[in-house]
């Protein structure tokens, strides 16, 4: 299929329905929204709202219904970059090719957009239509568990731990299993949910999310040495700078160019089963494998 039309069609679905899922820039107060909606139409893949939809797809779903979940999974994202930008966290001052948010409004209305970002996105999930296996609790509960403790959070925070120090790769395994494939992980499974998907699909989808979530962090990790601050529209080098651990460093750059590779084709083989209508996310996995930024 052609995933960059299929992709392009579905960003452009997902950019309307976002702007108007948002509140305005003009409700007050101003500043708050305003520097929400900074950070989350200042451009970016979108791959987790594309992954929401897709999932929903491959289950016989239409996109539509999956809409609210899409946008829940996006503030969520975009609300750990404005955090991750931070001082006090990678200090950054570059993202999606603009100014980082604490730059232009400053710290504190910074973290507060961040904050509500992470609260709005429940408000989606909880208004998201129920299907016959799954309502508003099951969708809350899923975001929770993708972006919480026990997720997201947890990989952001062993992964600071391990500035400057040696990490093991099964340690590193489990920050990029937390910090970057449980979200990926759940806007799959939320978009199946909202689809009305079986225990089996899920199992299914689950396998495949966590797979291409570890391929996408890798990709990311070998992409930040070798490409340039203005292809990927955040700073590059600040992995090796702040010494975090990542494949590369650990396992030397052609091993994780092979790791990545490895993990796309698992991610791949695990929804054969599913047939056409799965299309979208094989197409996307192999697209994720390839991609410059």
């Amino acid at each position: 299929m052609d995933i960059k039309t299929y992709w392009k069609q579905r960003q452009q679905a997902f950019e309307k329905a976002l702007n108007l899922a948002m509140p305005k820039a003009t409700l007050q107060p101003a500043t708050l929204h305003k520097a929400m909606r900074y950070s989350l139409f200042a451009g970016g893949k979108r791959l987790r709202p594309i992954l929401v939809l897709a999932a929903a797809e491959s289950v016989g779903g239409k996109p539509l219904n999956a809409m609210p979940l899409a946008c829940a999974v996006e503030c969520i994202h975009t609300y750990s970059l404005i955090h991750d930008d931070l001082p006090c966290m990678d200090d950054d001052d570059l993202r999606r090719g603009m100014p980082t948010s604490h730059k232009v409004f400053g710290e504190g209305i910074a973290v507060l957009a961040g904050d509500a970002l992470l609260t709005y996105a429940f408000q989606l999930a909880a208004q998201t239509k129920p299907v016959k296996r799954h309502n508003a609790a099951h969708y809350v509960n899923e975001l929770a568990i993708g972006s919480g403790n026990q997720g997201m959070i947890a990989g952001q925070v062993v992964d600071l731990e391990g500035e400057g120090r040696k990490v093991t790769p099964k340690q590193l395994r489990y920050i990029h299993e937390n910090k970057t494939a449980a979200l990926i992980t759940s806007s799959i499974r939320l978009g199946a949910m909202s689809a009305n998907a079986s225990d089996k699909q899920l199992a299914t989808l689950t396998k495949f999310g966590q797979s291409l979530g570890l391929a996408f962090q890798v990709i990311d990790d070998i992409l930040d040495i070798t490409q340039t601050s203005e292809q990927l529209g955040k700073s590059a080098g600040k992995d090796l700078e702040a010494q975090k651990a990542t494949y590369p460093a650990i396992l030397g750059m052609a091993k994780a160019q092979a790791e990545a590779a490895r993990l796309t084709k698992l991610a791949k083989d695990t929804i054969k089963s599913m047939g056409p209508k799965a299309a979208p996310l094989q197409a996307i996995a192999e697209y994720l494998l390839s991609r410059q930024n």
